[in-house]
């Protein structure tokens, strides 16, 4: 039986209709590493938790929005107009609830300040404002430009030993970064400026990291990138064949 992730989709006006989707090149990445299928999930609250039972992983995908700040006791908005409602109140009790059973979780940019906020941690809104903090934004170029490693990120832990490397290099495409991070997550790279680039879920009995640069992108031609996904995907086969638990 084809093993099955669930990516939540943003909700977007195209046109006169609001539309849930997401990027094409994370499916692509998990059929091509991980030799999981993709399902995508409608961002419709809680009551999509039941779906989990379905599941035998979770990708908490990147996006052109930003979690609310409200969500994290921030009062101020620096980016009004960028939030989708409708992904934040689906993905927070999401990863949550797929962590408390122990399936595997992987968290990319959008998905990365997503776990954190979910358990009870903070964002920068905008990084590239704070002093000694790189611009991390995607620059001009065409799409590959934009999406081509930048810079280099120091990784340790159970992250360094499945990528097999104490130096990684990353693409960088995001406005918002960590800023306190949750309890429960343990950094396992960052980037020169001090950016938090990769979390692990310390009380995870499974898979299930952030990072906050874009491995699909590169799945196909860079060794980190593919071992990424792979041990995503190896941890979703054993997940699948028995250490499926109730929440």
């Amino acid at each position: 039986m084809a093993l099955i992730v669930g990516i939540p989709a943003c909700s977007r006006q195209i046109g006169e209709l609001l539309q849930h989707a997401t990027p094409a090149r994370y499916g692509q990445a998990l059929m091509h590493a991980a030799g999981c299928l993709p399902i995508l999930l409608p961002p419709v609250g809680e009551g999509l938790l039941a779906m989990l039972d379905r599941l035998d992983g979770l990708l908490l995908d990147g996006s052109p929005s930003n979690v609310d700040p409200s969500l994290y006791g921030c009062a101020e908005d620096l980016t009004p107009g960028k939030h989708d409602p409708d992904r934040d109140a689906t993905t927070l009790p999401l990863v949550r609830a797929a962590i408390a059973r122990g399936m595997p979780v992987l968290c990319i940019c959008r998905g990365i300040q997503e776990l954190n906020v979910a358990m009870g941690g903070s964002l920068h809104q905008q990084v590239h404002t704070i002093d000694g903090r790189h611009d991390h934004r995607s620059g001009p170029g065409t799409i590959d430009e934009k999406f081509g490693f930048c810079h280099t990120v120091q990784v340790s832990g159970d992250f360094g030993r499945i990528v097999g490397a104490s130096d990684i290099e990353v693409n960088s495409l995001h406005e918002q970064a960590l800023d306190r991070v949750a309890d429960g997550l343990i950094v396992e790279g960052v980037a020169a400026d001090g950016t938090v680039e990769v979390v692990r879920v310390a009380a995870a009995t499974s898979f299930a990291f952030g990072v906050q640069f874009h491995p699909e992108w590169h799945v196909k031609t860079d060794a980190t990138s593919h071992a990424i996904f792979k041990a995503f995907g190896a941890a979703c086969a054993a997940y699948a064949n028995g250490l499926k638990r109730a929440a």
